[in-house]
């Protein structure tokens, strides 16, 4: 009887810094999900917010589970080529596990699944270097929306502010950020203050996976490095 393909040994010498048995692990526990569902998605992410993934991944547990991590340890626990992949055509998802990006082994439907991803969106504070997505500007006069002790605070963030009676006063307009350019970290703190948030955590599906078929989702991903493997 011929050898299964996910029985062979795994070589993980050139990664040392979780640990062989870690990484060896992990490798493990998604051959083992590749057997328990129906389908394996790539996905990848915007503005990744570990809570709120959490969040997400908790309210799909009944149904799928989810890998995030190195890239290329989820390459070799799927297989990098047609001789290694561990089922038919899964060196096809390897190919792109890239960037940001995770899988998540599933038995929803297709198109529950589709649509799950492509509703969820959450918003939340931007962090320092992130483009902002408009142009935030105070205007001269007094800051209602901070109390007197909030002062010092906000010098030191480059706002040029005075206390008058007790009220905060902006004594010239300020830009907090611009649309389009980095936030640093003093507007990131003012945004956070303001409640704005600018960043969108979204998740977006690359590919798809089943006994039965192989789809690719994203627009110039159907490259040769694919059709040539």
């Amino acid at each position: 009887m011929p050898k299964s393909k996910r029985d062979r040994a795994v070589t993980l010498s050139k990664t040392k810094k979780k640990g062989r048995e870690h990484k060896e692990s992990i490798v493990n526990s998604i051959r083992e999900a590749v057997e328990q569902y129906n389908s394996i998605y790539v996905f990848s992410f915007e503005n990744m917010r570990n809570l709120k993934f959490k969040q997400f991944r908790e309210q799909l547990k009944s149904t799928s589970r989810f890998f995030l991590g190195s890239n290329k340890v989820m390459q070799v626990a799927l297989g990098r080529s047609d001789s290694d992949e561990i089922r038919s055509g899964l060196h096809k998802v390897s190919k792109l596990l890239r960037g940001d990006s995770g899988l998540c082994v599933t038995n929803m439907p297709k198109e529950e699944a589709q649509r799950i991803f492509n509703e969820y969106e959450d918003y939340d504070f931007a962090r320092t270097g992130s483009i902002a997505t408009e142009t935030v500007e105070l205007k001269e006069g007094p800051l209602d929306q901070f109390t007197h002790e909030m002062e010092p605070f906000l010098r030191k963030q480059g706002l040029p502010v005075r206390l008058n009676k007790g009220v905060v006063e902006l004594v010239g307009d300020f830009v907090v950020c611009e649309e389009g350019k980095p936030i640093s970290p003093e507007s990131s703190r003012i945004l956070r203050l303001m409640d704005i948030k600018m960043a969108t955590f979204k998740l977006h599906l690359i590919c798809r996976w089943s006994p039965e078929d192989f789809e690719v989702y994203q627009e110039g991903l159907e490259g040769s490095d694919i059709e040539s493997a």
